[in-house]
């Protein structure tokens, strides 16, 4: 079975451990050396944490923990724009794909973990949806060369990367306020220990509102491989081990639809994606 390495929290605290089929075993109360999972892939320790986990009866059971994001607090949260094909062709504008991604930053703050809510603030109904794949950089390095990016990824994640798109529109260059509502997205439900190409080269991904698919697309055809996002961005900053990287999302978002479908209270938006697994989260109205 793959490993799933989750951070989570409890009445008592937070910690990182092991998802099994039969419950939790905790890991950060067994390694004080490392608070959360960040400093566990700083040190290049995951491949390790998971096995030892393996060997361990769980220590809580399901319904006992609370997903959080994986990485709790990453240098730097990186999102990438228009990475598909069909999602490029939405824009209508007569151009081709561009030549670079383009980029966005998150905070850490805009994300919420597995199985909790997406909140929809008051300030707009227009809360959307966009499923993507969670790159995590393992190994720091600036100005990587393509042929070496791959070696500089830890884990993989999953991303709901929630917008309020009327926010996005409210200045002339920039989206960073429609994309950085409260909770408005979700990371995880876990990282899955990166080893090989085959993990992300053709896997599809899959966005389903109610159970019905509402976006769905391959790896293989993304105008950006993760090897040219990863080079890419290395080139104008260092890349650093917990850093995020979201890979950009397939067309079909409620946006696209005459008239838009927003996502509202009591709707369930799952992400999935081959060989890494499945986000799920409800909607609920900032109280």
């Amino acid at each position: 079975m793959t490993a799933r390495l989750v951070s989570f929290s409890t009445p008592d605290g937070h910690g990182y451990g092991l998802l099994k089929n039969d419950g939790l075993v905790v890991l950060s109360s067994r390694h004080p050396e490392w608070r959360t999972l960040r400093e566990v892939i700083e040190a290049g320790a995951l491949a390790r944490l998971a096995e030892e986990g393996a060997t361990l009866p769980p220590d809580l059971d399901h319904g006992e923990f609370r997903f959080e994001i994986p990485v709790p607090c990453p240098e730097k949260l990186i999102c990438v724009g228009v990475n598909f094909p069909d999602r490029n062709e939405e824009y209508k504008d007569g151009q081709a794909a561009p030549p670079n991604p383009s980029l966005f930053i998150r905070f850490p703050r805009s994300f919420t973990g597995h199985d909790q809510p997406l909140i929809r603030p008051p300030e707009s109904p227009q809360l959307d949806y966009e499923g993507e794949i969670v790159i995590v950089v393992g190994k720091s390095g600036r100005r990587i060369a393509d042929a070496d990016a791959l070696d500089h990824i830890a884990a993989l994640s999953l991303c709901n990367e929630g917008t309020i798109r009327d926010w996005v529109r409210h200045a002339k260059f920039n989206v960073t306020q429609g994309k950085n509502f409260d909770r408005s997205g979700s990371i995880g439900p876990w990282l899955v220990p990166y080893t090989d190409e085959s993990q992300l080269a053709d896997i599809q991904l899959t966005t389903r509102v109610n159970g019905e698919v509402r976006q769905q697309d391959r790896t293989s055809r993304m105008i950006f491989s993760f090897r040219k996002i990863i080079s890419y961005i290395s080139t104008f900053t260092t890349l650093a081990p917990g850093d995020v990287i979201v890979t950009g999302t397939p067309t079909g978002a409620g946006a696209r639809f005459d008239p838009p479908i927003w996502l509202k209270p009591g709707d369930i938006v799952e992400v999935e994606a081959d060989g890494i697994g499945l986000l799920r989260n409800t909607i609920a109205d900032e109280v």
